[in-house]
């Protein structure tokens, strides 16, 4: 049994920290285990321009603790209003490493998504021609879709055609959770990759219902059927440059979780490196999560590999009930139990 491990520090390719109060409380959490995050922009308002993005990243640095080093990549909200003009633009500031689209009414704070794809074909186009890569929430809005269908229906009916249209767009297929995922990136060429979230790998759908309706493991794209799982965390283990790491940790105040219309999202950043570990090692993978959680998204993106290190250390370690912010909370995934990993500090 190994008893530590030491990777390259990683980097987390898709994390939410909110603003204000929240992203206080929940930024040192991921900042203790990454050396850098992309950030996902749907704030409210989201974030559409540069100048909002420097904005939010002033806002991060100023809330990290002091000697962190840690490195928030920055990403612009893909809404019908965004211009070629912009994408040029935000390719030569150098703080914009992605444009993120969520299909309108998608997921969390979505409404100012995308549901002409046609409209903007000229837009993914520029995004093409200066390397930008496309990051997409992938699930259809289709209210006549079964829920456990929306990525399936997402690849055949709009990323497939729009792939075929937009030669050489780099698209990340953001936390998948199908068989049909992984086969469809898998079989793509380079252009195309995938984050996979710690609690895609950990839980199917059967996780939502144990012991009465948990809030706390309801999230989007939802959790999936059991060989769907298996397949995720296949291909999260095998060593494919195509897969990497992007919790998707997505906090929200306890009080939204638990109530008659909870938000989605699981909160997973204050352990979430440790949870990946676990996958791994049951997998007899942990050689492998150095590439998954930091070279993969690196190389990908075309940004550097981190030259620092962290240390894993195999050992059971109690997960806090609940994070204070203001005279709220957030509940952590696996709130009161127990990860089997720890960051040596």
């Amino acid at each position: 049994m190994q008893h530590a491990i030491t990777i390259s520090t990683p980097i987390d390719f898709h994390l939410h920290i909110r603003s204000g109060r929240m992203l206080k409380t929940v930024l040192p959490h991921t900042a203790n285990e990454y050396g850098a995050a992309l950030i996902m922009p749907n704030l409210k308002p989201p974030v559409t321009s540069i100048g909002q993005a420097e904005a939010f990243k002033k806002e991060i640095m100023q809330a990290l603790p002091e000697d962190t080093a840690f490195t928030p990549l920055m990403s612009l909200y893909f809404t019908r209003n965004l211009t070629s003009q912009t994408i040029r633009e935000a390719s030569a500031s150098g703080i914009i490493k992605a444009v993120k689209l969520y299909p309108a009414g998608a997921t969390t704070n979505s409404d100012s998504g995308v549901n002409d794809y046609e409209g903007i074909r000229g837009t993914l186009e520029t995004m093409a021609e200066t390397g930008m890569p496309l990051l997409v929430h992938g699930e259809v809005t289709d209210k006549a879709v079964d829920v456990f269908d929306r990525e399936a229906r997402f690849i055949e009916d709009i990323l497939e055609p729009v792939r075929r249209q937009v030669p050489g767009l780099k698209v990340v297929m953001e936390h998948i959770t199908t068989k049909e995922a992984v086969q469809y990136v898998l079989a793509a060429d380079e252009t195309l990759a995938a984050t996979i979230t710690a609690h895609h790998l950990l839980l199917n759908r059967n996780a939502m219902f144990q012991g009465g309706m948990n809030p706390h493991h309801y999230c989007l794209p939802i959790l999936k059927r059991e060989r769907h799982r298996e397949a995720l965390v296949k291909a999260a283990t095998s060593g494919s440059k195509k897969f990497f790491l992007g919790s998707d940790s997505a906090p929200h105040p306890k009080g939204e979780k638990e109530c008659a219309c909870g938000c989605a999202g699981i909160y997973t950043a204050y352990s979430s490196l440790c949870l990946y570990a676990e996958v791994f090692e049951k997998e007899n993978a942990l050689d492998r999560l150095e590439g998954f959680a930091g070279f993969h998204g690196a190389d990908f993106y075309g940004i550097p590999r981190n030259k620092g290190t962290v240390t894993l250390v195999k050992e059971e370690t109690i997960i806090p009930d609940s994070f204070t912010f203001g005279e709220d909370v957030v509940v952590p995934f696996r709130s009161g139990g127990t990860v089997g990993w720890r960051v040596a500090g």
